[in-house]
């Protein structure tokens, strides 16, 4: 039996434009479909919002959202709640996304674009652990974890 497991993100309203970013900074195939191309009469307000919504890429990276039906989040994405003090993350969200990579090269060049628009948590840059590591929530107030697989890390 093979699986894989998938982060599917529930937008208020703005699943579209944030599929479109993480297609910009991941590259891939994007599928969106909206609630109005399963039917719903094109007239009602939450027709054009998305019901199902992909970015895939070959190099592994998945990430499916929608829109919550009836839900709009006034003046963009909700504030983040994480924050590093004293060498600690303190957090109130129940979920971050973990981006691992084989080089600081090629992380950090992820991080640079999806870090547009987003509040930098923790810098990405090396660390104890890890050749590189970062925090950041974007602009969706999703919270991300990039960092660079240590030669004893086991994905």
């Amino acid at each position: 039996m093979s699986i894989t497991t998938t982060a599917h993100l529930n937008f208020r309203g703005n699943a579209r434009e944030a599929l479109e970013f993480y297609h910009s900074v991941f590259g891939g195939d994007i599928a969106i479909i909206t609630y109005g191309d399963f039917g719903m009469p094109k007239e009602l307000p939450d027709a054009g919002k998305v019901v199902w919504g992909q970015v895939a890429a070959a190099d592994g990276f998945r990430v499916m959202a929608y829109d919550v039906p009836g839900q709009t989040v006034a003046g963009g994405a909700p504030q983040p709640s994480t924050r590093r003090e004293n060498g600690m993350t303190l957090t109130g969200e129940p979920f971050f996304l973990s981006v691992r990579g084989e080089t600081v090269e090629e992380v950090g060049a992820l991080w640079e674009r999806l870090a547009d628009g987003a509040t930098v948590i923790e810098a990405y840059g090396p660390a104890q652990w890890a050749p590189a590591f970062g925090m950041l929530t974007d602009r969706f107030g999703i919270t991300w974890i990039l960092d660079v697989a240590a030669p004893y890390a086991h994905a």
